[in-house]
């Protein structure tokens, strides 16, 4: 068993040195996190897969390896952002500085944690989300780490800009999915979209059953792009707790790239006009720190110098951005668009995610929506309302939850696919019938679900990571 464990990781672990304890517990954090992007596929997946089984427009055999494809897209082609913006909520820098052991108590607890909590709700067939039991299984853990070791814990101004990004992209879901439901039944009066699917082989239109295919295709895209990035932030997470060293900050930017970056920043600078006094402080002490990075750069490779290094680029791209927000400082075109440059330069030695990550998590998603998407599935298309999904609620929900989850993306914050598309539906069966066409029993177990999964969520990782200490 230890010889397939070293086969597996000794590429990852180059010339750092693990016990054996450690690298059978780094091997079991690899599979879990594995695990959790697979489990997340056959969970949430299922949700964009629903609307376009349940309209007939696809059959499952075609329809769930289709959206298990553009999952696989979205994450490959999804960037980072939302990765990086889970990470933020843990206490990275604190952690780095102590023992593996206890990044890999932080690792184990919010993995496991996940897992339990979305397999749990997943075989009573509830629609939950993962992005909710991720983020509070990592305020659970950071709030066990704090209580134990003290020092800076959960980056509470990062988890109210998630908090509040996950409370109301349902709320937009809802109410945008009603809009164009009521603009569809009133405007375009188009009566083919409202048809209620009878027996197998009533299938729709052929432009209505492109308008479904399509609405899933997105769904499925802007689901891997954004609940993947979750998968890779936590593979980074692991990476970051065994091994600090190697991927703390990114190691495959040359320091002559990053050399220049600094000084094309220093030189837009010297010319820089802030009339606020905190501009000017600000102005300062950014300048200073990309003095002091410059002399730091030569040891961005020492493995004792490393998270001196990561901190020290931290205060620098967090400066910058500062900066480029301050109202009081008035930016010549030429000099925004050589700091802005620059300053992605400089962010990118701590915000990213090597291309072997983002491929085994885009795998592990992909395989998953393949697997166990009928609970679920069932739920969305059958029970959320007292009636059929005709093809308008279908296209209309999915439509809102596509742009909704795009746009969360593209703002590196992560929102929740399930709640965006099973509150799309309601909302749109809603539009069509009013209160009476929703099915009160369904929505208070979902309501339930989405009320106790932050809590639940919080105190199962606090505990394990607890328990994982007395033995790790």
């Amino acid at each position: 068993m230890l010889h397939v464990l070293s086969a597996i990781t000794l590429p990852l672990l180059g010339e750092v040195n693990l016990s054996t304890s450690l690298l059978i517990v780094f091997a079991i954090c690899l599979l879990a996190v594995v695990g959790f992007e697979f489990v997340n596929g056959f969970h949430d997946t299922a949700n964009a897969v629903a609307t376009v089984i349940y309209t007939k427009a696809l059959k499952p055999i075609y329809a769930i390896p289709w959206s298990g494809t553009w999952n696989f897209l979205g994450v490959f082609l999804g960037g980072v952002a939302v990765a990086m913006g889970i990470l933020k909520l843990l206490p990275l820098d604190e952690l780095m500085k102590l023992p593996v052991s206890v990044g890999a108590c932080m690792v184990l607890s919010v993995l496991l944690a996940s897992i339990v909590w979305n397999l749990g709700t997943w075989y009573l067939g509830i629609p939950c989300s993962s992005s909710h039991t991720l983020i509070g299984a990592m305020i659970g853990a950071s709030i066990a780490f704090t209580w134990y070791y003290g020092g800076a814990g959960v980056n509470w101004d990062k988890a109210k800009e998630i908090g509040l990004s996950l409370i109301l992209s349902p709320l937009i879901g809802f109410g945008a999915a009603a809009g164009l439901m009521y603009l569809l039944i009133h405007v375009i009066k188009w009566k083919a979209l409202f048809h209620i699917p009878q027996g197998d082989e009533d299938t729709p239109p052929i432009l209505i059953r492109l308008l479904l295919i399509t609405t899933c295709t997105l769904v499925s895209f802007f689901h891997g792009s954004n609940d993947g990035q979750k998968g890779v932030g936590l593979l980074m997470l692991i990476l970051i707790a065994f091994l600090p060293a190697k991927f703390a900050v990114n190691h495959a930017i040359h320091n002559d790239k990053i050399l220049a970056s600094l000084n094309k920043t220093e030189q837009v600078f010297m010319h820089t006009n802030a009339t606020g006094a905190a501009s000017k402080a600000l102005l300062l002490k950014t300048d200073s720190a990309i003095e002091k990075t410059k002399i730091q750069l030569a040891s961005k490779t020492d493995t004792n110098k490393t998270y001196k290094f990561r901190k020290q680029i931290k205060t620098v791209s967090s400066g910058i951005t500062a900066l480029l927000a301050a109202k009081d400082i008035k930016w010549v075109n030429k000099d925004r668009a050589t700091v802005t440059s620059a300053s992605k330069d400089i962010i990118g030695l701590t915000d990213f995610a090597p291309i072997w990550v983002i491929a085994t998590i885009s795998i592990s998603l992909g395989i998953g929506t393949m697997v166990g998407w009928k609970r679920i599935v069932v739920t969305i298309g059958e029970k959320i309302g007292n009636q059929h999904l005709n093809y308008a609620q279908g296209a209309s929900s999915e439509l809102v939850a596509a742009a909704t989850i795009g746009l969360s993306s593209s703002f590196g914050l992560p929102v929740s696919t399930t709640h965006v598309l099973s509150s799309g539906i309601a909302g749109s069966m809603l539009a069509s019938g009013g209160a009476g066409n929703l099915n009160s029993k369904t929505l208070k177990n979902i309501a339930l679900a989405w009320v106790l999964t932050l809590p639940v969520a919080i105190i199962l990782a606090f505990l394990l990571f607890l328990f994982f200490h007395l033995f790790i």
